[in-house]
């Protein structure tokens, strides 16, 4: 260093002037202020070089804290790295889990329609209950079925004659029917007002009061909640009332 080369002629310049002084360097003592003067130079050099150790070690020292402190911020940044993919996993799982739970619900929902629809029950059957001829009148009319045997649901009314839906679904239906062979019979079975099926006979003038007809028909019907089913009785006919021999009967086969 410059200091250092300063030092060292400082020092060639005062031993040359020790050695010229009355050329009795040799047998004399040192001048008694350059003596101090480089005893004080010489701490100053051992106390400056110790200071240079010093800042060495101190830039050695600061130089490694700057490397830990970028390894620091590597890892720092590496950690926040993961944690925002650890978030977007989280979130992933979150809508899974969510769409899994609706599916689950979904699921829950579609046994306990199952288990309502399997214990959903609708059956019934009527007779006219009632002896002798029905008709002929001069207008249709509606059969009342008055002798329920089943009404499992309570679907039918025996006061009307009409089925109501309880709920949407397919249903099958059937009428049967007995008459005298002398006279006609013919009954429809509406959805509504609109006829689906019927069952007929005609008058044959060679029939006698002993001999006898009968008739019926059967239907699959797609009902909504609130349909009616009901049987008609064509004007100008009749059917035989006793011995349970005329019926009206259906039963839900599948929910809708």
């Amino acid at each position: 260093m410059d200091f250092d080369i300063l030092c060292y002629i400082v020092l060639f310049c005062g031993l040359g002037l020790a050695r010229s002084d009355n050329n009795a360097t040799e047998t004399k003592s040192c001048n008694p202020d350059m003596c101090k003067f480089l005893v004080d130079f010489g701490a100053i050099t051992e106390k400056v070089n110790s200071m240079e150790t010093r800042l060495e070690h101190s830039e050695t020292t600061l130089k490694e804290s700057e490397t830990r402190l970028k390894d620091t911020e590597m890892s720092l940044k590496e950690t926040v790295t993961q944690l925002k993919n650890t978030e977007s996993r989280l979130k992933d799982s979150e809508t899974k889990l969510n769409h899994t739970a609706n599916r689950l619900k979904e699921s829950e929902n579609q046994i306990l329609e199952l288990q309502h629809k399997e214990r959903t029950k609708i059956i019934f059957s009527a007779t006219l209950g009632s002896g002798g001829h029905i008709g002929p009148f001069d207008t249709d009319i509606i059969l009342v079925y008055k002798g329920v045997i089943t009404n499992i649901g309570n679907a039918y009314s025996p006061v009307t004659g009409v089925f109501t839906a309880p709920i949407a679904g397919v249903y099958y239906f059937t009428i049967f029917c007995h008459a005298r062979g002398d006279r006609s019979q013919r009954l429809y079975l509406y959805k509504n007002n609109e006829v689906m099926v019927m069952t007929n006979d005609h008058a044959i003038d060679t029939d006698t009061r002993r001999e006898t007809d009968n008739g019926g028909n059967a239907v699959f019907l797609q009902l909504q909640q609130g349909d009616k089913v009901y049987v008609v009785l064509e004007e100008e006919t009749h059917v035989w009332g006793g011995e349970s021999q005329t019926t009206f009967s259906g039963f839900l086969v599948t929910q809708m």
